[in-house]
């Protein structure tokens, strides 16, 4: 199956209701932990079909996004992103990105002349760096 790595899908006015709804719904069985199985019904056919725990919480989690009016990004973890894509993720600049590279505070490699850096170690910099955030917002807190 090939996937599009970097789509955005943001929701008609319609949509986020949906999505309102239905992650108020869905909210309590993901919280359960389980798969569950859902009933597709559809004039010619219903038929029903399985998620396994995480595509549950996976789901809930984009339908709540959705219904803030927010579009919503899905990437594998193991894609290689470029440093725009990259930046973007960061919400930083891509220059300031590139820095952060060469000074390896996130692994990446080359391919030809352009930087490819994994979802992976992205997502592993912005935890470690919202972490520091909270400590020394914790800290400043405390001293207040």
């Amino acid at each position: 199956m090939t996937m599009s790595v970097y789509r955005e899908l943001p929701p008609s006015p319609r949509d986020a209701e949906i999505a309102r709804h239905t992650s108020q719904l869905l909210a309590k069985y993901a919280a359960e932990s389980k798969p569950l199985s859902f009933r597709i019904n559809k004039p010619e056919l219903a038929e029903v079909i399985d998620l396994p725990e995480g595509a549950v919480k996976l789901l809930h989690e984009i339908l709540e996004v959705m219904a803030t009016g927010r579009g919503v990004t899905i990437i594998p973890v193991n894609t290689e992103l470029t440093t725009v894509q990259a930046s973007d993720i960061l919400n930083v600049s891509r220059p300031y990105l590139i820095k952060l590279l060469e000074e390896g505070a996130i692994p990446h490699h080359k391919v030809g002349r352009h930087r490819r850096v994994l979802t992976k170690d992205i997502i592993a910099y912005k935890k470690s760096i919202d972490a520091k955030r909270k400590k020394i917002l914790e800290q400043l807190t405390a001293e207040a």
